[in-house]
């Protein structure tokens, strides 16, 4: 496991590589963020914002969305994975915004907990970008960096991985890591094809170590 001055090395890295690091999710508004983020889940930032730029257009408000049949809203959506779920879940939380929070996305973590389709990460993730409130969402970028850095042990789940960032993180400084780690997760160390070899984190990343001495042991025989 890394220590915390490792950790530091690790979290100064990542902004000097992802210096811009921010949300990839395109939106204008909390409400537009929140949709994006519930159609996110297992589908890549970029089929979303391909969807919801003409999605955007035409649902303005959650008046919209629960008002339109839901086999309309399924087409519209009908090419992000779990369409059929994601589209009842949308309605069900436009619902329940237009009834409890006067149409407006409530700010607070618990209270986005509530709503339909939204689970702890979409809050989180919600609750940082629209709301500048501290948070480490963990997605799948998030906890295999995590865990191949050493920062967290393989066998936690995703809300000790969670707890561990935030203990080990500086809180003023959980949003920017949380986009950072996704970056470097997406872009650089890469679920199948790591780019370990040119990692400047090798020296520390245990994971990495063990993929080269492979590579090496490989390129001998």
């Amino acid at each position: 496991m890394l220590n915390q001055s490792q950790i530091r090395t690790v979290l100064d890295t990542l902004q000097e590589m992802f210096p811009e690091a921010d949300c990839e999710l395109e939106h204008s508004n909390p409400f537009e963020l929140l949709v994006a983020v519930v159609l996110s889940a297992q589908c890549t930032d970029a089929l979303v914002n391909k969807v919801t730029k003409e999605l955007f257009k035409k649902y303005k408000s959650p008046e919209d969305y629960v008002n339109v049949p839901i086999e309309e809203l399924q087409q519209d959506i009908r090419s992000i994975g779990l369409y059929r779920n994601k589209s009842k879940n949308i309605r069900k939380l436009s619902q329940m915004l237009i009834d409890e929070y006067d149409g407006e996305v409530p700010s607070s973590k618990a209270e986005l907990e509530k709503l339909a389709g939204v689970g702890r990460k979409t809050a989180n993730v919600v609750s940082a970008v629209a709301f500048g409130e501290p948070a480490i969402a963990v997605d799948t970028h998030v906890e295999r960096v995590s865990k191949r850095l050493g920062i967290c042990r393989w066998k936690d789940s995703v809300l000790e991985v969670e707890k561990t960032l935030m203990r080990k993180i500086p809180r003023e400084e959980w949003s920017a890591t949380h986009h950072r780690m996704i970056f470097f997760g997406r872009y650089h160390c890469k679920a199948q094809v790591p780019q370990c070899e040119i990692c400047p984190l090798l020296e520390i990343c245990r994971e990495g170590q063990k993929r080269m001495k492979k590579k090496e042991r490989e390129t001998n025989v």
